[in-house]
């Protein structure tokens, strides 16, 4: 038997004493000073999780976080620096907003990074629900945000977003690529190809076969450089509720990422199992599957409710909540509670830390751990105490089948 494998996801949430005290300093996210604080110390917190061991390090794409919850615009950038100071920890994105991005580009500085990392990289994908930035950094595919509501608007981003991300797949995987997408074209215009190309001629002589048309125009094109891994590193993709996620996850061999409570893991886990199977691949219960939770290991059982208070109501309260009708509403009391109650947020003490998640591991063993603080309203050395005894007392206590190496191994 083996470990479930820990990933560290965070996206710094500007401190603040409640919303009120939000509401005061507005616009927190918009505080140079703390940014430049913050973004040293999550410098601090990559080397101290990569030494306890952890399997990956990640982070989001969120953009225009002026009230400071989700400040992350660029994933990138970060575990391109964090390459340079990790040992042994992956580093990723969960994930990159691909419905926003042009898919050759994501390709190249996905290649780069991984490139840079030696293969300990790993590479996730969201549709995008946040509409403020979305919609606005789609505006060129009229790409919409969407919280799988079923409507036209989420059909939309669905088939931009799966577009996409077999896009990039491609030009990883083949020499040159010629798109034809619904969404995308590459060499654009398409019919005709890039026309007027000034050094065409060495393009055609020493370029990609194929490259180069008689006429001289573009007619394919070739994304340079390929991933360090082969064929590409391990990808994931985020789900909230929708069946259709863990289709696309299945059918390609891909690391569905489960911001859901355990009955919906439990049963898109069954359901990922039976359809990766009945696509050719050998999947054991829980392979690829990565569910995310926030947690707290407390002292006390009073000091979880403590916790969720500070670090936690703000955000639920009146950033979550707002995108999620079917989080429960009330007052600061009743949300604590449903927030216990969501199966989203786990703790306690140890002991019950323990017990809490060996109920989800007995009923489906996932692969992989996703675990999110709201660092930096948590301070760093607290958020880190709650990652050393995840590490040292309920990791061991958990179990998962030894499963095969991914499709994407690392070329180490």
């Amino acid at each position: 038997m083996a470990k479930p494998k820990v990933i560290v996801q965070l996206y710094p949430m500007f401190p603040a004493d409640g919303d009120e005290d939000r509401k005061a300093k507005r616009p927190l996210g918009n505080d140079n000073e703390m940014y430049h604080r913050i973004v040293h110390e999550w410098t601090d917190i990559v080397k101290e999780a990569d030494q306890m061991g952890v399997w990956g390090l990640g982070t989001i794409e969120h953009h225009f976080h002026s009230e400071g919850y989700e400040v992350g615009p660029n994933p990138g950038v970060l575990n391109a620096y964090w390459a340079s100071i990790v040992e042994n920890a992956r580093v990723g994105a969960l994930g990159y907003v691909a419905a926003t991005h042009d898919p050759l580009r994501v390709a190249e500085e996905t290649a780069i990074i991984d490139h840079l990392t030696k293969g300990k990289y790993f590479v996730g994908f969201a549709r995008g629900y946040q509409s403020r930035w979305a919609n606005i950094m789609g505006q060129w595919t009229e790409s919409p945000a969407t919280v799988s509501d079923g409507s036209d608007a989420d059909d939309r981003n669905r088939q931009i977003f799966e577009e996409r991300v077999n896009q990039v797949i491609e030009a990883w995987t083949e020499e040159t690529v010629r798109i034809k997408g619904d969404f995308y074209e590459a060499p654009y215009p398409f019919d005709t190809g890039v026309e007027g190309y000034p050094a065409w001629e060495i393009a055609r002589d020493a370029g990609a076969v194929g490259e180069i048309g008689d006429d001289g125009s573009v007619q394919r094109v070739c994304v340079v450089p390929k991933p360090y891994q082969k064929p590409y590193p391990p990808i994931f993709i985020a789900a909230s509720k929708s069946q259709a996620s863990i289709d696309f996850c299945a059918r390609n061999n891909f690391n569905p990422t489960y911001f859901m409570p355990t009955k919906g893991v439990v049963e898109l886990s069954h359901y990922y199992t039976k359809t990766a199977n009945e696509c050719g691949f050998a999947t054991q219960l829980g392979q690829n599957q990565n569910i995310v939770r926030w947690p707290h290991i407390t002292k006390t059982s009073a000091d979880f409710d403590r916790k969720l208070r500070d670090y936690d109501l703000d955000i639920y309260k009146n950033f979550y909540g707002p995108f999620f009708p079917q989080f429960p509403r009330g007052n600061d009391d009743e949300l604590i509670q449903g927030m216990k109650d969501s199966d989203i947020f786990i703790g306690g003490t140890v002991d019950e830390s323990i017990k809490a998640w060996q109920v989800i591991y007995d009923q489906v063993p996932c692969e992989y751990i996703t675990l999110i603080w709201h660092w930096a309203q948590q301070p760093k050395d607290d958020m880190l105490e709650e990652l050393r005894l995840f590490m040292d007392k309920v990791l061991p206590e958990l179990e998962t089948p030894d499963f095969p190496q991914s499709v994407a191994a690392a070329a180490e």
